[in-house]
């Protein structure tokens, strides 16, 4: 990976989806921007680190993830809904797909409300299409916190875009 054109190839394959989980993670197209460009650079002054280039994405992810946590650390004003009132309720066979048409603004918001270590697994699984396995690694927790993070995210998530519809 260390060739020449390496980070531009990690660029090209990899630009959108980490724009895209960044906007989710910050709700902000500017923050969004910026956690890319950050990750990026990093990304540029580790590419040595890189040792499995099939493992790219999730390694470009942990950089922006990193990034972003520091971000929130430093500002210290992220307002968030404690999930410990939501129970874990039963899974459907489909995530959201129960849930009609969901206006993207109101999405956006309602992730914005949940803590990160309950948004980062729902972006990652739902739409970034991560397995619960490389959702674990990234977060560096056991795969049963991963799933259950992602069933009380789900459900916090369901009630606040259904009840508030319209």
């Amino acid at each position: 990976m260390a060739s020449g054109g390496g980070l531009h190839d990690l660029i090209d394959a990899h630009y959108q989806a980490l724009y895209r989980y960044a906007y989710r993670l910050s709700g902000s197209s500017a923050d969004a921007e910026d956690l890319t460009q950050e990750a990026f650079g990093k990304a540029l002054a580790r590419i040595a680190q890189l040792r499995e280039p099939d493992r790219a994405k999730a390694w470009l992810f942990r950089i922006l993830r990193n990034g972003y946590l520091r971000k929130v650390r430093d500002q210290k004003r992220h307002r968030v809904v404690p999930l410990d009132a939501v129970g874990d309720v039963p899974e459907r066979a489909d995530g959201f797909a129960e849930v009609p048409d969901i206006d993207p603004d109101r999405l956006q918001t309602a992730l914005n409300e949940l803590d990160e270590s309950f948004r980062t697994p729902i972006i990652l699984y739902y739409f970034e299409e991560f397995s619960y396995r490389d959702i674990a690694e990234q977060m560096e927790l056991p795969i049963g916190t991963v799933m259950s993070r992602l069933a009380r995210a789900k459900a916090y998530l369901r009630q606040n875009l259904t009840t508030e519809a319209g």
